[in-house]
């Protein structure tokens, strides 16, 4: 009894150590498997990093290649000749921006970004260098007709209904806006607009209004809006950048290359932009796709040299906010229901 009991036993261990010597191949395999998927892992890995790295290296050089010709154009910028190849460069430096704002960091980003801002604000000083000087001549007017045009354009005044007010002219020297010399300052409860022939190409400036209207029909080069409270601004396709600074409260409609807001708070951008959208020091930003049309509005787009079929209106960077796994708190997507407005 007690010998078929030792030798059942025995029998019973040398099945469990077939088996366990069994199951050892499949555990090492799926180890070499693991093992295998992990290598291959890490050189995708490096891979890719190397990808990026020659990529942000042909940035690099591509960028200040191009930014040292376009500054050598405008430091010797004496003729509208040299101004135009400067501008006509500076729109492929900001294409090859926009080109790259998928791999580079957000720091190299931010410096090309601001290095453009600073040329096209040198190339907007030598335009208006160039520009020739109005002659002085004396007018003769009728007192009251004088009297009646000056209560016009006093600013502050609220316009009639349907009649669209003519604001006085920004300061050529000085104040906030002193290489940014068309547009509208300091106005209040007005409608105002700009047609396509008065826009073309020209660096735009919308400063210190208050609930106002305006709407640029046409294709500026730039615009920037800044100090403006409660206010609706509609405008056509930007060949190149749009500033916010310092707005509250305000729609704002427009097409471009660039876009980048800066201190502002609750207010509602209609985009459609090429590159990605940046804010910093927000908050109560939405953004919604660019709605707004007009006639003429494709010969605008035709000009401006934006590509209506790219449109990152909800790819958005904050400055403010460096977690990539969560959302940033200063901006969201405007609701589909909301976005039903009435422009005209």
């Amino acid at each position: 009894m007690e010998t078929a009991s030792c030798s059942a036993a025995a029998a019973n261990g040398a099945v469990g150590s077939q088996r366990d010597r069994s199951l050892v191949p499949e555990r090492l395999q799926r180890r070499e498997q693991e093992r295998q998927l992990e290598v291959e892992r890490r050189k995708q890995k490096r891979q890719n990093q190397e990808v990026e790295q020659e990529k942000s290296d042909f940035f690099a050089a591509a960028f200040a290649r191009e930014r040292a010709a376009v500054e050598e154009l405008l430091e010797g910028g004496e003729s509208m000749e040299r101004l135009e190849e400067a501008a006509s460069r500076l729109q492929g430096l900001q294409k090859l921006v926009n080109d790259s704002v998928l791999f580079l960091a957000a720091y190299d980003l931010r410096q090309g970004q601001e290095a453009l801002t600073r040329l096209q604000t040198t190339l907007a000083e030598r335009r208006q260098k160039l520009q020739p000087k109005k002659r002085f001549a004396f007018k003769t007017r009728r007192k009251d007709a004088a009297s009646a045009a000056k209560v016009d354009s006093a600013p502050g005044a609220p316009a009639a209904e349907g009649i669209l007010a003519s604001p006085p002219p920004l300061k050529e020297e000085g104040g906030i806006g002193s290489s940014w010399v068309f547009g509208f300052s300091n106005v209040e409860s007005q409608v105002l607009e700009k047609r396509a022939e008065e826009l073309h190409q020209r660096d735009v400036l919308l400063a210190e209004l208050s609930k106002c209207t305006v709407r640029l029909y046409g294709n500026p080069n730039t615009l920037r809006l800044a100090k403006a409270r409660s206010c609706t601004v509609l405008c056509g396709p930007v060949s190149t950048s749009v500033f916010l600074e310092d707005c509250s409260d305000c729609v704002l409609a427009v097409a471009c290359q660039q876009l980048r807001v800066h201190t502002t708070r609750d207010t509602r951008i209609f985009l459609q932009v090429t590159s990605r959208a940046i804010v910093e020091d927000c908050s109560g930003i939405q953004f919604a796709p660019y709605t707004w049309s007009y006639p003429g509005i494709d010969k605008d787009f035709e000009g401006s040299g934006l590509d209506r079929s790219k449109n990152n209106w909800n790819d958005v960077d904050d400055f403010n906010w460096l977690a990539r796994d969560m959302a940033s708190p200063n901006w969201s997507i405007l609701p589909e229901e909301e976005r039903m407005v009435q422009w005209d």
